[in-house]
């Protein structure tokens, strides 16, 4: 028996007190309330993983302007995203074995909370970016482990529950995109208002993950712990699965493409004559894409033993989309967002295969915080030279042609990820 399977059992086959008791809950008035606290709290939490990043990106400019932020500082911010996920994302494995992954998605939402609280009240650039930080480490734990807050509660129901959760996080994004600039201007057309307001719907989503904590304290009943622990337990290195790095390149290249796009397509816009309100919505629509793709791009992609002709079809589109940029920016506007929206859902279509490249739970877990923590790392630059190019440039030319480039690599680290075999098959393989 395998270190993995050993390691798995003990959480499968826990007595009724432990995680069945919210895995595979008992009838009950009490379960289901339980269990509908739980999608709540995984639709709400889902809801508040992008807006940080998108209400920002609608306000970029002012934000730049008021604060003194050159060029290069404002491809900076847009490169913290990526940072904080990258360094936090591979903290949160250990934080679950210890406090549970409830606990901590808890926690990441009440620094998301603080985070959006505290970045308007910055007085300049250094302040703002620390604030922002605040947020994006809550994010970046929340990434890692929702996917496994919906294994441990909805074992039985992990494609339904990941498309809410999918679609809750398009919804999120694009709310933030669309809805930013027209409340700014509805509160009195401050900036600094148009980004705190998004602090109380990530509050909200801290309501059911305390009230679920302080049921299952009064229960006697750990699951998140017990989930913690066996998705943390040693295993062989990761490092050395080729399928590993090659999902870890792809998720981070199309990371690249959704930081870039998220913070910085408005202003591509607004350069070209769109109004700010008008850029706002282009950039929600862009997001929006993912709302409906989401459940259709892992369901077709799970149908498939090989997923490279969805990653060449997605950067494809991604490629003609910023050619459109480039060369009909305004003309052409709806487009281009819509066909970089397509191109985006990469994202879905990442976590789809990270999924089925593993073979046990515990695999996923791993594949799942190194294929994110690394990529999230390879995206940084991404967005960072992309404003010291529009700085130093003078235009967009430049940058989008940059973009439309990191596409090709995207596709072909995609195709070789999406062959048909699983990090246990290339341990097998060495041994």
């Amino acid at each position: 028996m395998s270190d993995e399977t050993r390691t798995l059992r003990p959480a499968r086959a826990a007595a009724p007190s432990s995680q069945d008791s919210a895995a595979r809950p008992a009838p009950g008035a009490r379960t289901v309330w339980a269990t509908r606290l739980v999608v709540a709290g995984i639709v709400l939490a889902a809801l508040n993983l992008r807006p940080a990043v998108t209400s920002l990106g609608a306000l970029l400019e002012e934000a730049r302007v008021d604060l003194h932020m050159s060029g290069t500082v404002t491809g900076l911010l847009t490169s913290v995203p990526a940072l904080c996920f990258a360094v936090f994302g591979t903290t949160a494995p250990r934080l679950a074995r210890r406090f549970g992954p409830a606990a901590v998605v808890c926690a990441g939402m009440a620094a998301i909370t603080a985070g959006l609280v505290i970045r308007p009240l910055a007085g300049g650039a250094t302040g703002f970016l620390a604030a922002t930080a605040l947020a994006l480490v809550g994010i970046a734990v929340s990434n890692v482990l929702m996917p496994v807050i919906v294994k441990n509660y909805f074992p039985d129901r992990v494609g339904p529950m990941t498309g809410v959760y999918s679609m809750a996080l398009a919804a999120g994004t694009s709310l933030a995109a669309a809805a930013t600039v027209p409340m700014t201007s509805a509160l009195g057309g401050s900036w600094r208002t148009g980004l705190a307001v998004w602090a109380v719907l990530a509050a909200a989503a801290v309501l059911p993950w305390l009230a679920l904590l302080r049921d299952r304290a009064g229960s006697g009943t750990m699951p998140g712990a017990a989930a913690g622990r066996a998705a943390d337990t040693p295993a062989p290195p990761i490092t050395r699965s080729p399928t590993a790095w090659a999902l870890a390149c792809f998720f981070g290249l199309q990371a690249t493409g959704a930081y870039i796009t998220m913070g910085w397509m408005p202003q591509i816009f607004r350069d070209a004559g769109v109004s700010a309100s008008a850029a706002g919505v282009l950039l929600a629509v862009t997001m929006a894409m993912g709302i409906p793709l989401a459940f259709v791009i892992p369901r077709l992609a799970a149908r498939m033993r090989n997923q490279g002709p969805i990653v060449v079809a997605l950067g494809l589109c991604g490629v003609t989309g910023y050619l459109g940029l480039f060369l009909a920016p305004a003309a052409g506007a709806w487009a281009w967002a819509i066909l970089l929206g397509v191109s985006n859902c990469a994202f879905p279509l990442a976590l789809t295969m990270i999924g089925m490249r593993s073979r046990t739970g515990a695999g996923v877990v791993r594949l799942s915080a190194f294929a994110q923590s690394a990529g999230y790392l390879i995206s940084i630059p991404g967005p960072l030279l992309v404003g010291v190019l529009y700085q130093h440039s003078g235009g967009w030319t430049v940058p989008l042609l940059l973009m439309a480039g990191l596409l090709v690599p995207q596709m072909v680290a995609g195709v070789f990820a999406g062959r048909d075999r699983t990090i246990e098959d290339e341990k097998r393989m060495r041994d």
